[in-house]
């Protein structure tokens, strides 16, 4: 019996040993990487700085340019936009970080109706991402509480880069993403357009745990005296007229702008400068860039 206690706590600890070493192997590749993710969320928990972000999923990420918008608003400007960060719930997680080092002038969260309408799949699938830097933030843990991975990433270093390893690794030897324009990745031009728009429909159900995240980021934002705006940006879809109502009641009660593009249709007559029906390439961007920063330095400057 013994020996058997003294086996199990040899494999315990040599498990302990290895998940230790590797955790912080991971943690090396992670902070060196350059692959898509990875330098944007390094930026974004230690280093941001700029008087706007820009928040949001893909969309974000690929549709603002922040040498533009600088240039029209006279701020700095960077684009936060997180690739298949979906969610409010990611959103959410990432705002904790970046308000635990510095305070911005402006927020603008580029939302969907994914913020809100309940899932098929499990919502909490992508903030896997940012587990890397579980244990740095205890407002931004506590969304992995509400995951059910809090404890697994409690006890497991190594496991909390599950998500991107083989992305961080591929970023280390070959993947490498060009974030010089303050966050903003461009998305080339592709070899064909979308060219038969479809409806996008008004989701059936809201999720009530998404409802209180939208929540909970605009109070974190009132708490910091931030100005917050929302966003819906181009896509080459028809909106329902109920598309963005329970975003757009929460941004009415609550004081917030919403600026939306989709809805009223911009550049659907311009197939040509999306990448699909919901990303414009580079040229698009550009050109929405200007239209939006016109509209929010009038929104700063009444």
């Amino acid at each position: 019996m013994r020996k058997f206690f003294l086996s199990c706590i040899f494999i315990i600890t040599a498990l302990w040993v290895v998940d230790r070493i590797g955790g912080a192997a991971m943690w090396w590749v992670n902070q060196h990487t350059h692959d898509v993710a990875g330098p944007k969320i390094k930026y974004l928990v230690s280093n941001v700085h700029e008087d706007v972000i820009l928040m949001g999923t893909s969309r974000c990420n690929g549709h603002y340019v922040p040498s533009i918008i600088s240039d029209s608003i006279k701020l700095s400007v960077y684009n936060g936009g997180i690739d298949a960060s979906y969610c409010i719930y990611a959103h959410y997680l990432m705002l904790n970080h970046i308000l635990s080092l510095h305070t911005p002038k402006v927020i603008c969260l580029d939302v969907m109706p994914s913020d809100y309408a309940k899932d098929k799949d499990d919502a909490f699938n992508t903030i896997s991402f940012f587990a890397p830097y579980f244990g740095k933030n205890a407002a931004a843990d506590s969304v992995f509480m509400d995951a059910g991975t809090y404890w697994s990433y409690q006890i497991s270093h190594l496991y909390r880069f599950n998500a991107k390893a083989v992305s961080n690794i591929a970023g280390l030897l070959v993947n490498k993403q060009d974030h010089s324009d303050n966050g903003y990745i461009p998305i080339p031009r592709p070899p064909h357009t979308p060219q038969n728009m479809r409806d996008e429909y008004t989701p059936k159900e809201c999720d009530s745990l998404k409802i209180s995240y939208l929540h909970k980021f605009i109070n974190k934002c009132k708490e910091k005296d931030i100005q917050l705006i929302f966003v819906a940006s181009p896509k080459f879809m028809r909106a329902d007229d109920d598309l963005y109502s329970v975003l757009k009641d929460i941004a009415s009660q609550n004081g917030i702008t919403f600026l939306d593009y989709h809805s009223k249709g911009l550049y659907q007559d311009h197939p040509d400068y999306f990448r699909d029906e919901l990303h414009l390439w580079d040229k698009g961007a550009r050109l929405y860039s200007s239209v939006f920063a016109h509209d929010l330095k009038k929104l700063l400057n009444p």
